[in-house]
Order: C-alpha cells, then structure tokens, then sequence
C-alpha cells in the first residue's frame, strides 16, 4: 500500500524536474533507489516526514490512516497539480474518504479545490408486496438515476440530474412512451456566503419531506423553490418556498375540498412555505443527537371548486444516538382550513411515528449492516398524499397502528440489500385491518 500511495501521490505532484534545493531528509533511501526522486519530491512537498525525521521505512505496511493524513496533506497542493493530476488525488481521496472524515478532512473541500465535475448515479431494484395492492410483475419495478455536480468556485455548486422514476416490471409499453422517458429530477444551484454557515439553494430538489431530519410521512418527489440555511454545531435554521412538480394521483386533476383526504388528494402543484429549526446535541457529528420543530404551510389553487385549499402541518421530533444504538420519535398534525373533513366525517388528524435501529449499513464498509423497529399510529387523513419517505406504499399511510422490522446489508461496497416486514397492523376506524405489507430491494451506487 504505501509504494502505491506514494507513487501516486509523487505522479500527482510531479514536477519537470527536481528542485535543486531538494535534499533527502532519509538515510534510509539511497540515492539509487526506484523511489528516490519521488520521496524527496514529497518530502519537499511537506506531504511525508518519515520517522522521527530521519527513516523513511519503505518497506512497512502503512495503515489507512496514514494513507489518508498522506492525501489530506496532497489536497493542500491542489493548486500546483494539473487537470490529470487532480483527478488523480481525486480518486485516493474517495478511496479513503471515511479516513478523510475522521480526520476532519472532508472530500468536499478536494472537490472546492479541483473545480471538476463529477458524475454518479445509483441503480434500484425492488419488491413490494401486499395482497389485493401488489402481486406477480406488478410487485417488481426499477429506477435508474444518473447526476452531475460541478463545483464553479469556492461558493457555488451546480447539481443536475435525471431518473427514470420507478418503472413496474408488468408495464409492456413502447420504450417511446411519454410514461417511459426520463425526466429532470434534479437541477440546482447551492452557493455559501464564505463562512460556510449560510447557505442558498436555488432551483429543483428531487426529493422534499416536511421536517428534514423526522421520519418523512409527508414526502414528495421533487420541488422547484429556493430555501435559505444557517447552520453551526449546535443549531440549523431552514426557511423556503416553493412548488412540487410530482406526487400526483392517477385519474385525479382536481378535487373538491370535501374530497381532499389522502387517498385522492392531488399534490400537483401544491404550494409551500416551510421552516425549521433543529438543535444537535451530544457526541461528535456522527453520533450526535437532535430535536427539532417544523411547520408547512401547504396551499393549492382548486379549479374545480373554484377555492383555495390551504393546509398547516406542524410537527416536532427528537433523535438521539447512543452507540451502535439509535432512536427516533415524531409527532405531526395535519389540519385544513374552512372545515374541511376527511372521507369518514372527521377533522383532519394527528400522527406519531417511532424507530429503533442497531447498526449502521455505510455503503463504503462491506459487512455492515442495521436491524430496525417501527411503530406507526395515524389518525385517518393524517398522510397528506405524495409518498412517504419510508419503505411502505403511500397508498395505505393512515387510519391504521401498525408495526414494522428490517435489516440492511452491505454486500459489498457500494451495494445494499434491504428487506422489511409490517405486522400486527390494525385499523383505527372502520372493521377492515389494512393487509401487512413486505419489500425486499437492491441499491447500486456508481
């Protein structure tokens, strides 16, 4: 590992020739040597100091972190290194990006510094089922999506992409088909105003849930707005505004305000003005917990009715970290204006969300894998529309208590397996329970 780490870093750093004031701090590498020009071009560099000054020790394994500390300090020298040079340093540093972040060296800034573009993308395969909702090819579908983000300056970000929305494997139409052609999922501008606490974001966002960090019962797919954020360790302040684009329900276009529960609501074109403040506490960025309060105001012009259905959604939650241990409460409060009720007569109606995980699937670290307790109790008409974040079918996110367990595995890198299972689901109104659902899916990054 470390001749590969040095030679590379050396080929990154190479210059037309050696300086003349270049001497060899190591009297361990004799000027014969296959790696002497390049340990003493790194050694000038400031890149490696060898041990205790004086040894260089080419032939002893070196750990990871050390590899890392040998990038971290070649990311300092991104400005002396060429187009192919910086890509160069740009693969090492996401080689050992997690090392890179527990020295506090984040890949982010190699990238403020290269100015490159980078381009990745993540393949999904899944299985849903639930009896009566989903069975044979119907259960299968696959989404592909491919972005592109290029770093303009020090300030500015610039991020696009396409996804081809989940596609059913039951679905025989022609590959020219409106329903089958990708779309502009992504598409945005992210600019800091120099201290890094305040940041811009302006454009399209593919996804957007109502309370950022909660569990996401409120969630769609894409949104076209510009939100406003401060951030330090200990507190975030969100506020935005904008216009979602999806989560529309098939064969509605419009609705009467009487008719606006979950199952039928349309969310195309809906309108929100958000806020959000959350409070981080504990341990270290990766451990640390937090609490936090959002409230959404959702509006839509109803054409149909010839009215405006207006919504607030207010809602408070707390995660906390303890170890391999994690845990999440949420509460949220869908309430409409006018009076408006839900399909069985009712007002409009709260929500409690919980989890439990173990574990932490990271997608760099083959092997790793979480399990995972969910317990769910939602009034009827407490799920808006759109999708819920989470595993389960937007189709049935309300009137219900019902519980839920999974794992994921890390297969190797950069790709999961998921599998999760509802049980014990019961409705709150009505004498129909809800049928358990299950999933199992696959997620490939690149």
């Amino acid at each position: 590992m470390k001749k590969q780490v040095v030679c590379t870093l050396a080929a990154a750093l190479a210059v037309t020739s050696l300086s003349a004031f270049a001497a060899n701090p190591f009297v361990d590498v004799p000027s014969d040597s296959w790696a002497y020009q390049s340990v003493v071009e790194l050694a000038d560099a400031g890149i490696i100091q060898g041990v205790d000054g004086q040894y260089f020790q080419g032939n002893r394994n070196i750990t990871r972190y050390e590899a890392a500390e040998m990038v971290a300090k070649a990311m300092a020298h991104m400005d002396k290194a060429s187009v192919e040079q910086r890509a160069l340093i740009n693969k090492l540093a996401d080689e050992y990006a997690d090392e890179l972040n527990s020295l506090g060296v984040r890949v982010t800034n190699l990238e403020n510094r290269v100015g490159n573009t980078r381009v990745f993308g993540d393949a999904f395969v899944r299985y849903r089922y639930q009896n009566g909702n989903k069975k044979d090819d119907n259960s299968w579908d696959t989404r592909f999506r491919i972005r592109a983000q290029g770093q303009v300056n020090d300030r500015t970000k610039v991020t696009a992409g396409v996804s081809t929305g989940f596609r059913p494997f039951a679905s025989n139409g022609a590959a020219s088909d409106e329903s089958n052609n990708p779309y502009v999922d992504l598409a945005k501008v992210d600019y800091n105003f120099g201290s890094k606490n305040w940041e811009l974001s302006v454009g399209r966002n593919d996804v957007y849930r109502i309370g950022r960090d909660a569990y996401g019962l409120q969630y769609f797919d894409a949104l076209d707005g510009a939100e406003l954020r401060y951030h330090n360790d200990k507190l975030a302040i969100t506020t935005g505004y904008g216009k979602f684009k999806d989560g529309k329900k098939p064969g509605v276009d419009t609705i009467h305000a009487s008719q606006a529960y979950s199952n039928a609501f349309s969310t195309s074109g809906l309108e929100t003005g958000y806020g959000e403040i959350d409070a981080f506490f504990g341990g270290g960025k990766a451990a640390r917990s937090e609490a936090g309060f959002y409230y959404n105001r959702l509006q839509t012009n109803n054409d149909l009715a010839q009215e405006i259905i207006a919504n607030d959604v207010p809602g408070y939650f707390v995660r906390g970290n303890y170890g391999k241990w994690s845990a999440l409460a949420n509460y949220e409060h869908i309430g409409f204006n006018a009076g408006v009720k839900n399909v069985d007569g009712q007002d409009y109606g709260d929500a409690w969300m919980g989890t439990l995980q173990y574990g932490k699937a990271d997608f760099h670290t083959p092997g790793s894998w979480d399990a995972w307790l969910e317990y769910l109790d939602l009034d009827d008409g407490s799920f808006m529309g759109g999708n819920p974040f989470t595993w389960r079918f937007s189709s049935d996110m309300d009137n219900q208590r019902s519980w839920g367990i999974g794992a994921d595995y890390i297969v190797a890198k950069n790709l999961k397996f998921s599998v999760m299972q509802s049980f014990a689901s019961q409705a709150k109104t009505g004498s129909q329970d809800p049928h358990e659902m299950t999933r199992i899916h696959f997620q490939m990054l690149f």
